[in-house]
């Protein structure tokens, strides 16, 4: 009998009760006993709701405080030497310290999860001795039985991703680790098989990767290990975001079941079956619904490929589920009351995903006869959402080909800009600079509501956010930096603000997703072809230039941000997407630049997380995410100056391509990976202009300045002082106001100290807080 399933189900609630809950713990406005209150509340209604859904096979233990990865690290004592632990089942305060930092020391490093936009806690291994501190899987298995009848089926991450996704081992102590951490996983199985446990879900994501043949004799090993160990405990062993890397040995592993994705991973996965069959021992997790995109399913077209997989394995042994776990996708669409109708129709959120996992189990048991209703419905939706007038823009089509053929390029390179640039800009060695955004205090967030409520004015809202510019370009000014921002008050999320300006983008009301540990994000949804309407931040930029001779910059979102951040139509390569928002945005620099605006950053934090898991893969989406970058920014005069920054990835495989993206200056983030960045530095000059950021301002923490000099220091040994900026590693919306100005004064005081250093370049004199001038 066909069964349903899901990996893992969203944490935060529906109304994000699991992001206020913690929050309201770390600002002490919420004790202990009240935080586990809250958390196992929310934790059990979606068991609840699962079970009312009709999922047969139910995950338990993918929840969490923060975090997985971390859940996993901090499972196993795996507590780096600074956080002073002293072992036993680690508590909330040293947990949360590894996610965000605290005053004695620095956070662990945080990166993308895979190719999504989810940050997982990097594992450290260097001085821990791993230990089973408390046996997570079987704890939420006894809770989904005890309070809710719920024969879980427990998800644990699995040895070998774990290990990958780890940092602190030279390569050649991979095995021995993987040793030391065998016998807590075994533990930990051995004790869930004891309880009655039938399944456990172990995610080995790294296995769509292209596995290398060291890590493929580690899963042979490690699975080995595990089936002699409890051979009685049903093994799911579950890949997901890609085709199954070397599945003729995968699908020899001594586990009881294997989970593909059959929706991001299709073409793969199926050439996998048809060349080598599924083997007949197994039971086959099949990851027919979607789990990363909002779309609806074509129940007709999952149909069809249900009953082509039901020519490789018997019924019995097939389970329908999630492509991947639903943490990736907002939790419902029912409370959506303001998206076109024939939007909504379309769309699927992880409730609704859940009930298509459901429907096809169900009406693969029954046959054919009964869902004709549903299926008719289906294929309306769909009919209605093609058919839009919305995705027939024939003029972006036409524009962006014709500009798509042109090779976009600036006049002239780097090192002819560079001196024009010099000449007008006049900046003193290492200049000093921030991201973009500043603190989205209460204050900002309540007029903003005031305002989208009607109960202000235009007028009374646009006084407002010209108040707060005021304020941090004379903040600015005092601080003492060199290159100022108008500080985003006006904005929401970087993506959101832009798709509210733009055609072809919709917004949902409730559509949060976790982005990391309590940070919710609410993706645009692209629907239709995107074009520009009027200019989106010239109004607020150049007001913030009128206020001061210093330059200001002039901040927009990148076109593969966007694209990456935004729930994307499926009837369109991604390509032909990134191109249309680069010609959009291309029009916007154009106005800035008109405004008088001569520096202009176009983040793209986003673009490291979109390299294909593939590797053959990799380089033509790097290939047309330059191209993208640059048909935005190729247009303006060699004076403009362009900026970008990116965060919380490894680039150490792009650098390349990031220099083709041919921005005269980009700021990255190094301070969390605590400069490990540096390393390809010393293997690979960087020509171009670059900032290292010198400071972490996703934790509370303010480091001292003498800190901030050192990360300098060290990354002046491999790059050069005339091109190189000091700036944070990522914006400071997030963070309050007190800290911020504490932070930037210390970051303008490493600066100076390493110009004392380093000797100054400077053409003009940089006013001190104080009024004295210096060089």
């Amino acid at each position: 009998m066909i069964r349903s399933s899901a990996l893992g189900y969203p944490r935060i609630g529906d109304n994000r009760e699991w992001k206020k809950a913690i929050e309201a713990f770390w600002a002490g406005k919420l004790g202990e006993d009240d935080l586990h209150a809250e958390l196992k509340a929310i934790r059990l209604g979606r068991l609840r709701k699962q079970k009312e859904l009709g999922i047969d096979l139910i995950p338990v233990h993918d929840f969490s405080y923060y975090d997985h990865v971390l859940d996993t690290a901090a499972m196993f004592g795996l507590v780096p030497p600074r956080f002073r632990y002293g072992g036993g089942p680690v508590p909330l305060s040293v947990y949360y310290a590894m996610a965000r930092g605290s005053k004695d020391a620095a956070a662990c490093e945080m990166t993308k999860w895979f190719d999504t936009n989810y940050h997982y806690i990097v594992p450290e291994l260097n001085g821990t001795n791993p230990a089973l501190t408390f046996n997570g899987p079987l704890r939420a298995y006894r809770e989904a039985k005890e309070e809710l009848g719920i024969e879980g089926k427990p998800v644990i991450l699995g040895p070998v991703t774990f290990l990958k996704l780890s940092k602190g081992y030279p390569p050649e102590q991979a095995d021995s680790w993987l040793e030391k951490l065998l016998p807590l996983y075994l533990r930990v199985f051995r004790e869930l098989a004891d309880e009655g446990a039938a399944w456990v879900q172990v995610d080995e994501p790294i296995v769509a990767a292209e596995l290398s043949e060291e890590d493929m004799r580690r899963l042979e090993f490690a699975y080995g290990e595990i089936a002699k160990a409890v051979p009685e405990l049903n093994v799911m062993l579950q890949t997901y975001f890609e085709s199954a890397d070397r599945y003729d040995r995968i699908a020899e592993l001594p586990v009881r079941g294997i989970g593909l994705d059959l929706a991001r991973g299709l073409a793969g996965n199926l050439a996998s079956l048809e060349a080598h069959g599924f083997p007949g021992d197994k039971i086959l997790g099949a990851g027919i619904v979607d789990g990363r995109g909002v779309w609806r399913a074509d129940l007709r077209e999952k149909r069809a490929l249900l009953d082509r997989l039901r020519g490789f394995v018997p019924d019995d042994r097939l389970i329908v589920q999630t492509s991947c776990s639903l943490l990736h996708v907002p939790v419902s669409k029912a409370r959506e009351d303001r998206l076109p109708p024939a939007l909504k129709e379309a769309l699927s959120f992880a409730d609704e995903k859940l009930a298509e996992a459901v429907w096809l189990a169900r009406t693969a048991r029954l046959g054919e006869g009964e869902p004709a209703e549903e299926l008719a419905g289906c294929d309306s939706a769909l009919r209605a959402m093609a058919d839009s007038p919305a995705r027939q823009r024939r003029d972006v089509r036409e524009a962006v080909e014709e500009l798509r053929a042109a090779s976009p390029a600036r006049s002239k390179p780097f090192a002819e800009r560079r001196a024009v640039q010099e000449e007008k800009w006049r900046l003193p060695l290492f200049p000093t600079t921030t991201i973009g955004s500043f603190p989205q205090t209460a204050e900002v967030r309540k007029a903003r509501e005031l305002w989208r409520k009607g109960e202000w004015t235009e007028e009374r809202y646009e006084e407002f956010i010209r108040g707060r510019i005021e304020e941090w370009i004379g903040l600015q000014e005092k601080i003492g930096l060199d290159v100022l921002v108008h500080g985003e008050f006006e904005r929401t999320d970087m993506v959101e603000f832009f798709g509210e300006k733009l055609d072809g983008f919709a917004f949902t009301r409730y559509g949060w997703v976790q982005s990391y540990g309590s940070r919710c994000v609410k993706p645009p949804i692209i629907y239709g072809d995107v074009a520009f309407r009027e200019p989106m931040t010239v109004k607020e930029t150049a007001y913030a230039q009128s206020l001061t001779t210093r330059p200001v910059k002039g901040m927009l979102t990148g076109p593969i941000t966007i694209l990456n951040w935004s729930f994307v139509r499926d009837d369109l390569p991604r390509e032909e997407v990134a191109y249309q928002l680069a010609y959009a945005l291309r029009r916007e620099v154009e106005a800035l630049e008109k405004a008088g605006i001569g520096m202009i950053q176009v983040d793209e934090p986003a673009v490291r997380e979109g390299l294909p898991l593939k590797a053959s893969q990799r380089q033509a989406y790097l290939d047309w995410a330059v191209r993208a970058f640059r048909m935005a920014t190729c247009a303006v005069k060699d004076t403009t100056q362009i900026h970008t920054h990116m965060c919380y990835c490894e680039f150490q495989d792009m650098i390349g391509s990031i220099e083709a993206m041919d921005a005269d200056v980009i700021s990255i983030e190094s301070s969390r990976s605590h400069g490990e960045l540096l390393d390809s530095f010393e293997r690979e000059t960087y020509p171009l202009g670059i900032g290292l950021g010198v400071y972490d301002i996703h934790s509370p923490r303010v480091p001292a300045a003498e800190e901030m000099e050192a990360t300098i220091h060290r990354a002046l040994r491999v790059l050069d002082p005339k091109l190189f900026w000091i700036n944070p590693d990522c914006g400071l919306k997030t963070r309050g106001r007190e800290e911020t100005e504490a932070a930037l004064g210390h970051m303008v005081k490493a600066a100076r100290s390493a110009r004392a250093k380093y000797g100054s370049s400077t053409r003009r004199r940089i006013p001190e807080p104080g009024g004295e001038n210096i060089v």
